[in-house]
């Protein structure tokens, strides 16, 4: 594969090894390899840190392996977007995945093609490989455009990169224009992405992500995604003492089955965001949080706080929990 492509990884030798066996698959010619550091807390972490780097050393095609291993650990807010900034110094266009991100044999065809076909197309930001349909539709195309974009195993170019803020710098002035609403149409998702970016723009309030700056990035430039008819990207980073990973088991997100795309690709002649698919998308977002909030496991949390904290700070732990909880929501409503 002539496409660059960048892996993800961490402490998690498992998932790492075989998202690596499908990359090794296709032989790319430049890898980019993101590592976090251990966490200090932690002293299982520098076992398994090395454990997950020693997987790379298992290259054995004509590749060029660019590492960027962070001694110390940056967490989930610095060290994939860091990594990133990294990456396209050194090449305009790249494949990315993390190490619990499994991609179908045709994703990384799927992406190549797409990278170069809308190369110099600024209206296109983002290519997912991950799908939110049950079944393929009757659609005679490949593929759809779409303002949902999903971080599990995706693509993009240094062209659109060059947008990303984590600071995310330019929500002020949009914060009071019905910009949500015009890209969600709908009341209750707007508002609750205003308090998401309200708190990411807010330097004493801690939110361990990166995509959600990703999201004003594109969103801001009026930037389309692609996203397959067939699903592409399987999760199997399921971790049962994981915060965040609650929201995505009891939203269906983990081990989701893929399905290959067929080649040739049948490319829409037009680029306009699909809106029905887009509401489809949406609609099993709400459908997912309502059963979120109304999970065991949630209640369960929130009644760990319920007597033994004044009002005020037990609503604003609870409002905190929730952010925490849902943070892979960016990642899919948004997926």
């Amino acid at each position: 594969m002539e496409t660059p492509l960048a892996l993800i990884i961490f402490n998690r030798p498992r998932p790492t090894e075989k998202v690596f066996r499908e990359i090794a698959k296709v032989r790319p010619r430049k890898l980019f390899v993101i590592a976090d550091g251990p966490r200090p807390d932690r002293p299982s972490d520098a076992e398994a840190c090395a454990a997950t780097r020693a997987i790379i050393e298992q290259v054995d095609w004509p590749c060029e392996v660019l590492k960027n291993y962070s001694e110390v650990n940056l967490g989930c807010g610095q060290r994939p977007h860091t990594g990133i900034d990294w990456v396209f110094k050194q090449v305009d266009k790249c494949i990315i995945l993390e190490d619990d991100c499994v991609p179908d044999p045709s994703f990384f065809r799927f992406c190549e093609e797409l990278l170069e076909k809308y190369y110099e197309d600024e209206r296109v930001m983002h290519i997912s490989g991950r799908g939110v349909f049950p079944n393929n539709p009757t659609s005679r195309y490949s593929y759809y455009f779409s303002h949902s974009l999903s971080c599990l195993g995706w693509a993009t170019w240094a062209r659109a990169w060059k947008y990303y803020d984590k600071k995310v710098s330019v929500w002020p002035e949009l914060r009071d224009t019905p910009w949500l609403e015009n890209i969600f149409g709908n009341e209750r998702i707007s508002e609750s992405m205003k308090k998401h970016f309200d708190r990411f723009h807010d330097p004493t309030f801690d939110i361990n992500t990166w995509d959600m700056a990703w999201l004003v990035a594109c969103w801001s430039q009026n930037g389309l995604g692609i996203r397959p008819y067939s699903n592409l990207i399987t999760n199997i980073g399921l971790n049962e003492e994981a915060t965040h990973d609650q929201w995505a088991k009891i939203a269906k997100m983990i081990d989701v089955p893929t399905s290959s795309v067929r080649f040739p690709l049948q490319h829409p002649p037009f680029v306009v965001r699909d809106i029905t698919a887009d509401q489809f998308t949406i609609d099993r977002y709400l459908k997912a949080e309502s059963k979120f909030l109304r999970s065991r496991w949630y209640r369960k949390q929130l009644g760990r706080i319920s007597y033994i904290l004044p009002d005020k700070i037990r609503n604003s732990i609870k409002t905190r929990l929730t952010i925490s909880l849902k943070n892979k929501e960016s990642k899919d409503v948004v997926h």
